[in-house]
């Protein structure tokens, strides 16, 4: 064996490290996930639950297929999340109770609106959840996501000042701990 074979062959070894350790890492991602789907399923008979063990290994492989498993807001991001979805349950209420006022009043006054709300210096991951905690509040509806603004749909001018008051864009960014 040449010093030339030598050096190949522990380069294979070297590439096959990774692929060892993928089983482990695979083990460390799940948790996370199968929790996620439990909690959010509640069912716990044999069907739902082999279909979420594969929803969650295809999630997994995913994650690690992307390299995201080292994301570094993804553990931290993740357990300020019950507190913002919290909060953002209790906005999407008084979102629903509003537009149901307005909607179902005897002559209605909406007035649409569309217009570009500011993301300054919003990591991609905050401004995701962001335009979905848009989308989900009742009479809003995030049309476009750019780097620096979210173009949104508003039944009435008032919920876009809001967000242009920008208590909802405090909480994702401190949800992600970017102050």
């Amino acid at each position: 064996m040449s010093l030339l074979d030598r050096d190949s062959t522990s380069a294979t070894s070297a590439q096959r490290a990774p692929r060892r350790r993928k089983p482990l890492r695979l083990l460390r991602t799940a948790p996370l996930p199968v929790v996620f789907w439990l909690l959010l399923s509640g069912h716990y008979e044999p069907l739902p639950l082999a279909l979420g063990v594969l929803s969650v290994a295809v999630v997994c492989w995913l994650t690690l297929r992307a390299g995201l498993e080292h994301h570094s807001a993804t553990v931290s991001f993740t357990l300020r999340l019950p507190r913002y979805f919290l909060w953002l349950s209790g906005q999407v209420l008084l979102s629903t109770f509003a537009v149901a006022r307005k909607v179902w009043a005897p002559r209605p006054d909406l007035r649409p609106v569309v217009q570009p709300t500011p993301t300054p210096h919003l990591p991609e991951l905050s401004r995701v959840v962001y335009a979905n905690s848009i989308t989900l509040t009742p009479g809003t509806l995030s049309l476009d996501v750019e780097a620096d603004h979210i173009e949104v749909h508003s039944l009435e001018a008032a919920s876009v000042e809001e967000l242009h008051a920008g208590q909802m864009l405090r909480r994702v960014r401190r949800t992600e701990a970017q102050r």
